[in-house]
């Protein structure tokens, strides 16, 4: 954290909240992850037991305890129902650190803009709370949908950064135009 502030663990929007997750959202990571359709670009991200998305979970806890940051989970302000995930995560992206942003809503949440709002959200957040580490989507190109998350949520196709992902090849959507490229 760049200021010195405590981790935001809730953020909101217009129409959402974003808290960080707890034991309790287990069964919502489960039931979003183990839907074919959410997963179709990111196969390896399935779950298909509870287990699994136990661990996930910790994973997710174990990033928040070690940073200060992770993902939240995204609700409308009415309602207690969980629409998906949204959040960042770090990793290296040809040898230099950079803020993964994701994204994962239920199928009953797409097209309604939640995705690109909690996106936005936490692409300011992370502006204002880790600076000096330059934010990215890695978006599958058949993905069109998430192409326009990451652009709605501020950033930009950065062709030049596209890499071989888990799951295939991802083009590269950053905020930062000093994000390192390829052999730095």
């Amino acid at each position: 954290m760049s200021d010195g502030s405590p981790p935001a663990e809730e953020l909101r929007t217009a129409r959402l909240s974003l808290r960080r997750p707890t034991e309790a959202d287990v069964g919502a990571i489960l039931a979003i992850h183990r839907d074919p359709e959410t997963c179709a670009h990111n196969p390896s991200d399935a779950l298909a037991r509870f287990e699994e998305a136990e661990l996930l979970y910790r994973r997710w806890d174990k990033q928040w305890q070690q940073h200060g940051y992770g993902y939240w989970v995204v609700r409308r302000h009415d309602s207690a129902q969980q629409l998906g995930f949204c959040g960042i995560k770090p990793m290296e992206l040809h040898g230099s650190p950079v803020l993964n942003l994701f994204y994962r809503f239920a199928t009953s949440a797409w097209g309604q803009g939640f995705a690109g709002e909690a996106a936005g959200a936490v692409t300011a957040w992370a502006s204002r709370q880790v600076p000096d580490i330059p934010l990215i989507a890695r978006v599958r190109p058949a993905n069109v949908a998430s192409q326009r998350v990451a652009v709605r949520a501020g950033l930009r196709r950065a062709q030049h950064l596209d890499t071989e992902g888990y799951d295939g090849f991802d083009w590269i959507y950053t905020s930062a135009a000093r994000t390192a490229r390829p052999g730095n």
